[in-house]
């Protein structure tokens, strides 16, 4: 199955085909609407970039990237709204998608590559950990609305 996809970067231009995996990730809590307007400042702001995993033409999986600069870890970057579609699940895809984003963090320079995960993804924290992530420390949010 693997061998079959492609991967690239998506061009700022067609960003917005992430909008339905997204949607589908955050279980529909918020509309591609809401979606699409916070997308729009993340493009602008700059750093931003998404990975791209298609079968043929489709868009099965994808990975927000980040291009950062910390002062505790320099330059790296770190992964956000990473989705496969179900029926795409445990058949070599997020691998996949490991390798590359391995490979292109160090064709940047990058040091590390770093992620949240919400303590619930029991599964996702699995599949992170045996791929070499290790736990570093708590994300923590203060919602103000």
């Amino acid at each position: 199955m693997a061998g079959n996809l492609k991967l690239e970067l998506i061009p700022y231009d067609k960003i917005e085909s992430i909008l339905p995996l997204v949607f589908k990730l955050n279980d529909g809590k918020f509309s591609e609407e809401v979606l699409k307007s916070r997308l729009q400042p993340m493009l602008t702001m700059g750093g931003y970039e998404c990975l791209g995993v298609y079968d043929k033409q489709k868009l099965i999986a994808c990975c927000g990237i980040w291009l950062l600069q910390k002062l505790y870890k320099g330059k790296h970057i770190e992964l956000d709204n990473v989705f496969v579609n179900e029926e795409y699940r445990s058949r070599g895809v997020g691998k996949l998608m490991m390798d590359w984003l391995v490979e292109y963090a160090k064709s940047i320079g990058g040091n590390s590559i770093e992620l949240n995960s919400y303590i619930a993804n029991k599964k996702g924290i699995k599949f992170w950990q045996r791929h070499g992530f290790e736990p570093l420390g708590y994300h923590m949010i203060k919602n103000l609305e």
